[in-house]
């Protein structure tokens, strides 16, 4: 057997070989959808990702006999560990040939480099934090992912675990096939509910994103707080992620839910741009023309797909109503009126409440994403 080389990724020829190994690994995967380069270089980016203002990370790559058979990040977030008490550090951007000892090599390396931050466990896939894409798909490998959603070959999963990985929490993705179906049963309980709330929706103003973002940050800071894997967006994240998504933001797919003057709940979706990237192979340009950008415009004004990125309502008012009345204006107006199915995700897997109410209105659990741990020390 080769012997296996692991180097970390100082250098921007590094860097796109780390970006384009996936590439290598999904040639023959029919639900992959190609990244764009230049998105995911602006992801690395230390200099411009937000992350790296309060957080640390680094970039690994494995060779064997001088090609490179697989990848890591190891990433330290203060943040988390100071909210959580906790002493946690994540590996994410995991991709491998199908090799344990390839697998064994890269975990190592990233736990040694967390360990030199303190760190005595390791959490992933998570690229960055929760805030990111994150989780380790399980089921559902023949529907390609959407938009900000992990995907990968099975056979990770074996890797993960042969490592001593052991599963801490699954997420859910959610299908919605049959938007009437849930309207109608949404329309009853929201109508319920208005008598009792003086709740106003309204639609997110574009002219005002940057406000409006701040506005959202507010209530998922405040809705999400208690849930697994936690830690609030910073005001430099929030930009970042509203100055990304900006493009494909609809008025009515983001809703913000107010009670008086005070936000209490929102809801945001956005069209499925994977639909339109798996057209382009991670280019907006072929030598000099930019043919990918033509195709990206021709395939996102056409897109019918969307994903429900987040749904969150202020604790005190959680039983008011206001996320029945919050997805029913996101079906009606969305997928019936404007023609769109799509995926809600993810749910944690004991938020039981949330689970039982997208079972309830018709929506289908078709996929699932998994969190794994192990100590370091």
């Amino acid at each position: 057997m080769s012997e296996i080389e692991i180097s970390e990724v100082n250098s921007r020829r590094d860097r796109d070989a780390f970006i384009k190994f996936q590439w290598r690994i999904y040639a023959s995967d029919a639900a992959w959808v190609p990244p764009l380069m230049i998105e995911r270089k602006a992801f690395l980016n230390r200099k411009r990702h937000p992350f790296y203002q309060h957080g640390d990370a680094t970039l690994f790559l494995a060779r064997q006999k001088g090609k490179i058979v697989g990848r890591i990040m190891a990433s330290d977030d203060p943040n988390y560990n100071s909210l959580h008490q906790s002493n946690v550090g994540c590996f994410g951007l995991f991709e491998c040939i199908n090799d344990c000892n390839v697998a064994t090599g890269l975990f190592e390396r990233a736990a040694s480099w967390l360990r030199k931050k303190r760190r005595t466990e390791m959490v992933g896939p998570i690229d960055y934090s929760t805030n990111y894409v994150c989780g380790l798909l399980i089921d559902g490998f023949p529907s390609p992912p959407t938009i900000l959603t992990a995907h990968n070959p099975p056979y990770y999963r074996q890797l993960i675990e042969s490592c001593g990985f052991a599963k801490a929490k699954d997420w859910y993705a959610w299908w919605f096939a049959d938007p009437e179906k849930a309207a109608a049963r949404l329309r009853p309980l929201a109508k319920r509910f208005r008598k009792r709330w003086p709740v106003t929706i309204r639609a997110g103003n574009l002219k005002n994103i940057r406000e409006e973002s701040r506005r959202l940050r507010q209530i998922y800071n405040q809705a999400w707080e208690k849930n697994w894997g936690f830690v609030p967006f910073t005001e430099a994240e929030i930009e970042f992620m509203t100055h990304e998504l900006k493009q494909l933001i609809i008025p009515e797919f983001a809703l913000i839910a107010e009670v008086g003057d005070a936000p209490a709940g929102f809801i945001l979706c956005v069209p499925d741009i994977n639909v339109a990237l798996r057209h382009i192979n991670g280019r907006l340009t072929t030598f000099g023309l930019p043919i990918g950008l033509a195709k990206l415009l021709y395939y996102k004004s056409r897109t019918r797909t969307a994903r429900l990125i987040a749904l969150g309502v202020i604790e005190k008012y959680r039983r008011s109503g206001i996320a029945e009345m919050l997805v029913l204006r996101i079906v009606e107006d969305a997928m019936i009126k404007r023609g769109f199915t799509g995926e809600l995700s993810m749910t944690l897997e004991d938020n039981f409440m949330i689970n039982r109410f997208l079972e309830a209105i018709g929506a289908q659990r078709y996929k699932t994403y998994r969190i794994y741990s192990k100590s370091i020390t």
